[in-house]
């Protein structure tokens, strides 16, 4: 039996997230209804996040365990022939030892989350990004996001019906940046909270709003109380952008 590791990105907004439910179309379950018509198995498909309905992939992995003798290099384009919807694209797929899980292996995430500044809301960018129309100070917005570096109780940055053993965390970099029309914020760690990264969207855009101060937030992660954090922003402008194994990327 071989272990094998694929590289995919998909469209957030054709799903209800990563993880298969009951009465709802989600990745994982189109992925498994794909590797059935393929091989024949009914696989566990093993993916490195649970990314919720309305969130997108710039880059995903998933590891499953197979006796299909399908060569890995022909892997992606079978898997796609198999009525994968067009919104899931399959890039890659590499053999990996029997004992690697595409979650528990990963040492750490990226995240973009992105705001389309614009008065005009673009078609092309709908279910894709946030629309905001008004003035954003992306060097202020900067400075508040360097507070996120660190290791924390990240209790105020996390739903408060969150399940979770610990709300401790590392954010390796975060920083905002515009390019045009978009501001993205970036930030890396070695995994998020239950809409941790959305809170931190919210959070800065209070910052540029005049509610809370830059220099507050080191005050509001200490608090670890989430009414003292900003809105939770819409799902549609965060994409999981890079996925790390082992210090570097599986390629």
């Amino acid at each position: 039996m071989r272990n094998l590791l694929f590289k995919i990105a998909y469209d957030g907004a054709a799903f209800h997230g990563w993880q298969q439910q009951n009465n709802a179309v989600t990745v994982q379950e189109e992925l498994r209804k794909a590797w059935f018509r393929l091989t024949g198995e009914d696989a566990n498909i093993i993916g490195c996040s649970r990314t919720d309905a309305g969130v997108h992939a710039n880059e995903f992995f998933f590891n499953v365990r197979t006796n299909s003798n399908i060569p890995v290099e022909k892997f992606p384009v079978a898997l796609a022939s198999s009525k994968l919807p067009g919104e899931i694209a399959v890039y890659s797929c590499s053999e990996v030892p029997y004992e690697f899980n595409a979650r528990f292996d990963c040492v750490k995430k990226e995240y973009v989350y992105v705001i389309e500044n614009s008065v005009v809301a673009s078609p092309f960018m709908f279910k894709h990004s946030f629309n905001y129309k008004y003035d954003l100070d992306v060097e202020l917005m900067n400075r508040a996001a360097k507070f996120f570096i660190g290791t924390f109780d990240f209790s105020a940055f996390c739903a408060a019906d969150a399940q979770v053993k610990s709300k401790v965390r590392t954010v390796y970099d975060a920083g905002v940046v515009r390019e045009g029309e978009l501001v993205k914020f970036y930030v890396c760690g070695d995994g998020f909270l239950y809409n941790m990264v959305r809170i931190m969207v919210g959070t800065l855009l209070y910052v540029n709003n005049g509610k809370i101060k830059a220099d507050d937030i080191p005050a509001i992660i200490e608090s670890k109380d989430r009414t003292m954090a900003g809105i939770t922003a819409i799902p549609d402008g965060l994409y999981l952008n890079k996925v790390y194994y082992g210090g570097e990327n599986t390629e």
